[in-house]
C-alpha cells in the first residue's frame, strides 16, 4: 500500500505543478470550511466552549477522514490504478507549491518594477499585517516569510501524512490547518472554542516543520556563511517565533539567504515586535523572492525523494520479515 501511495504522491505533486489551484475549480478546503463554519455557528457559545471545540475538531475530522476512506476504498475496489489516482487527485488540493509561488511572484513583479502602491496591495492578500506604508525590504520581507512558513504547512506536512495514511490523512492535515485557521486563534471569540484546533494543528505540523527546516539546510547552499554556521542559526532563531513550528522554516530560510527576518509588524495600527531570525548579513530586497521560490522547489522535491527512499525501505523491510 505504501508503494501505491508513493506513486499517488509523485502524480499529485505533478498534477499542483501544472495545474495549481484555479479559482473557479471546486475545492474540498471549501467544503471543509463550510463544515467548520457550520459547527461554529451552532456551538460557539454558551457555556463548555472549550469542550465543544474538541468536539466540533473530532467531528469535522471524522468526517473528512470516513468520506474520503471510501471514496478510495471504492476506487481500489474497482482497480488499483483507479484507487491510486482518485489518491493523487485528493492529494493534490493539499497541497499548494504552485499558488504559494505564484503569489509571491505576484508581490514581486511590481516590487520589481518600482510600483510599491500594487506591492503593498498584493502582499495584502497572503499576510495578515498592515502593508499601507511599507517599503520595499518590508514587502519583501513579507512575501519571503509566507512562502518561508507555508513551505511546511502548505506543501511537505500534507505530503508527509499522505505517505502514511494516504489521502484520507494527508486531507485530515488540510481539515486540521483550516479548524486553526478558521477558529485556532486568541481573540475573545475563539480563544476557548478554537483551543484545540489550535494545538491539534502545532501536534500535526511538529515533526514535519523540522523536517523541512532540515531539509531546506541540507539542499540550499548558505549565501554568505559557511553550513556549521547556518545550522548554528537554525537551531538558535527556530524556537524564538511564536508557533511552536513555523520557525523552522524562516530560519533556515534566513540562513541561506543572509538575511535577517523577522522585527516590527502592524496589525490593525497595533504594533507586534517579532522575534528576529538570521543575521542581516545581507539587506532583504526583491531578489530575495524568486530565491526563496527556488529554496521552496528544490526542498519540495528533497522531501519527495526522501518520502520515496523512506517508502521503499519500509515497503521492502516488510517484505523480507
Amino acid at each position: 500500500m505504501i508503494f501505491y501511495h508513493l506513486i499517488s504522491i509523485s502524480i499529485a505533486f505533478i498534477i499542483d505543478l501544472l495545474v495549481g489551484d484555479p479559482p473557479n475549480w471546486p475545492h474540498p478546503v471549501r467544503w471543509i470550511g463550510a463544515l467548520i463554519s457550520f459547527f461554529e455557528k451552532s456551538w460557539n457559545h454558551g457555556e463548555s466552549k472549550k469542550t465543544k471545540g474538541v468536539l466540533m475538531l473530532i467531528s469535522v475530522l471524522l468526517i473528512v477522514f470516513v468520506s474520503v476512506f471510501m471514496i478510495v476504498f471504492i476506487g481500489y475496489q474497482i482497480h488499483p490504478i483507479v484507487g491510486i489516482i482518485l489518491e493523487a487527485i485528493l492529494i493534490s488540493t493539499t497541497i499548494a507549491q504552485r499558488s504559494l509561488k505564484e503569489a509571491a511572484l505576484e508581490v514581486y513583479q511590481p516590487l520589481k518594477a518600482g510600483t510599491l502602491g500594487e506591492a503593498r496591495s498584493k502582499l495584502s492578500f497572503i499576510v495578515g499585517r498592515d502593508t499601507d506604508s511599507l517599503g520595499e525590504g518590508e514587502i519583501a520581507r513579507g512575501a519571503i516569510e509566507t512562502v518561508a512558513e507555508n513551505t511546511s504547512d502548505g506543501v511537505t506536512a500534507p505530503l508527509f501524512w499522505a505517505i502514511i495514511g494516504g489521502a484520507p490523512l494527508a486531507m485530515v492535515y488540510r481539515a486540521t490547518n483550516t479548524c486553526d485557521s478558521m477558529v485556532g486563534h486568541l481573540n475573545e471569540r475563539y480563544k476557548e472554542f478554537g483551543w484545540a484546533s489550535a494545538k491539534w494543528d502545532d501536534v500535526m505540523n511538529w515533526l514535519p516543520s523540522r523536517l523541512t527546516g532540515f531539509i531546506m539546510l541540507l539542499g540550499n547552499r548558505p549565501e554568505k556563511i559557511k553550513y556549521r554556521d547556518a545550522w548554528t542559526i537554525l537551531f538558535r532563531d527556530a524556537k524564538k517565533h511564536p508557533s511552536p513550528n513555523s520557525g523552522w522554516g524562516e530560519a533556515a530560510v534566513a540562513a541561506i539567504l543572509g538575511i535577517q527576518l523577522g522585527g516590527i509588524n502592524y496589525y490593525k495600527g497595533i504594533v507586534s515586535n517579532r522575534a528576529k531570525m538570521g543575521d542581516p548579513l545581507s539587506p532583504i530586497k526583491a531578489e530575495h523572492i524568486p530565491k526563496v521560490n527556488a529554496i521552496l522547489g528544490k526542498t519540495v522535491f528533497l522531501f519527495l525523494l526522501l518520502l520515496w527512499a523512506g517508502g521503499m525501505f519500509i515497503e521492502l523491510a516488510i517484505t523480507w520479515f
